[in-house]
């Protein structure tokens, strides 16, 4: 194996899952991915598949292999070093300064898979641009500065993501927030429509519950609607079912997958942990403990950072691992799975949000196999979370038609 370099890109063939990381030879992570160096450093061919932590299952690791084989097999014709990824895609990331989009645009700088990164912020992100940009990794980073570069920003723009908005303070709920931020999406998306209305949509702003909605009924009334491509990220609920799972029942996260349904607030939250990989039990006392955590895990940082922020980190994370899935289903792999808030029928609600099947026009296919043999609590949790998430649903649809979006 080469010498570690300065920088790599931990590209995860797995459900979503993207580290940048220093030191390959040292730490390893994911149970499928392929090592680029930059730099002009040579890439490694020399790929580990199983290791000791992770956010995915064995079996997405197992179905992977022989994939991930043949791409290496047919990029080996053409490249000395085997498999050759090429940075191919836009994306654009809306709030880049703010507190989760420094991050985010930092570890979707790191992926392989991008070729340009657009940051588009109301103020100080020229700063973030500047910084980002001396990073040696192969895309293109440049600033976009208010509402008359916004348009500038999206063109072309192969994913959007949009954390853009006001965090939550101690004591707010997410339903505070909604006045702000349901005008900030409504105008971001209208821009979207209008510059780049078949780039997949990922809605980070709170409450997700409401400006997926929102977003969805401007996408509407500007008649570029694609419910395939609209997302509301809900992947660190996954994360944190993921981790804290393992860390009760002092599991490898390799081994941990936990899917979690319904919404990203509060009680719309419902971890299946009847369907958690590997098959393992809880006691009455534990679910619901750990539903309670899950659901209530925003609030817990907030808590812990003493009104200094929210949960900025760790939904980066979470939102470039969503970036990362929605990167290599463009790129053709045919098997990326993720949780996330989309218009569904698995209910009797509009929106809903539940493991789906990604490909290159968006969501291929919901996992209804997830509903099936819930247990007697999820059966009731989940009865007991729809009139709320009916209601932060109606309320963000209503939103928008009080108020119509401009031609």
């Amino acid at each position: 194996m080469a010498a570690p370099s300065t920088a790599t890109f931990l590209s995860f063939r797995s459900r979503g899952n993207a580290l940048p990381q220093t030191r390959p030879s040292a730490v390893r992570f994911g149970s499928r991915y392929s090592l680029v160096s930059f730099s002009g450093l040579k890439e490694v061919t020399s790929v580990n598949c199983e290791t000791e932590s992770s956010f995915i299952g064995k079996e997405s690791s197992t179905a992977l292999r022989g994939s991930f084989a043949l791409k290496a097999r047919k990029a080996n014709r053409g490249s000395r070093y085997g498999l050759q990824l090429v940075a191919s895609y836009k994306v654009a990331i809306l709030g880049a300064a703010g507190g989760i989009g420094q991050p985010l645009a930092l570890l979707i700088k790191m992926s392989p898979l991008v070729s340009a990164l657009n940051l588009y912020d109301i103020a100080n992100v020229k700063g973030v641009a500047a910084d980002l940009s001396h990073c040696n990794t192969p895309s293109q980073v440049l600033d976009f500065t208010g509402a008359s570069e916004l348009g500038d920003c999206l063109k072309g723009a192969n994913v959007v993501v949009i954390p853009a908005g006001v965090p939550r303070k101690p004591g707010m709920t997410r339903d505070d927030l909604f006045n702000i931020n349901a005008n900030i999406v409504m105008t971001l998306v209208e821009a979207v429509a209008d510059n780049c209305p078949d780039a997949f949509i990922h809605i980070i702003s709170n409450p997700v519950n409401s400006t997926v909605p929102i977003a969805a009924e401007v996408l509407k009334q500007k008649g570029v609607y694609n419910p395939k491509k609209l997302f509301g990220v809900t992947t660190l609920d996954v994360v944190r079912a993921n981790t804290f799972v393992a860390q009760k029942k002092n599991l490898k996260l390799i081994d941990v997958d936990v899917p979690v349904i319904g919404g990203h607030a509060g009680i719309t939250i419902l971890p299946l942990l009847s369907k958690t990989k590997p098959t393992v039990s809880f006691t009455d006392e534990e679910v619901e403990q750990l539903t309670v955590r899950i659901q209530n895990a925003g609030t817990e940082v907030v808590e812990a950072k003493a009104g200094a922020g929210s949960a900025t980190l760790s939904m980066a994370y979470a939102a470039a691992r969503f970036v990362e899935s929605s990167l290599r289903a463009l790129d053709g792999d045919g098997d990326v799975y993720e949780c996330s808030f989309v218009q569904s029928d698995l209910t009797n609600l509009p929106f809903f949000a539940s493991r789906i099947k990604l490909g290159r026009n968006g969501v291929e296919g919901l996992i209804p196999s997830d509903f099936i043999g819930l247990s007697e609590y999820e059966d009731k949790t989940l009865e007991a979370l729809k009139p709320e998430l009916k209601a932060s649903i109606e309320k963000g649809i209503a939103f928008v038609q009080k108020q119509p979006v401009t031609a």
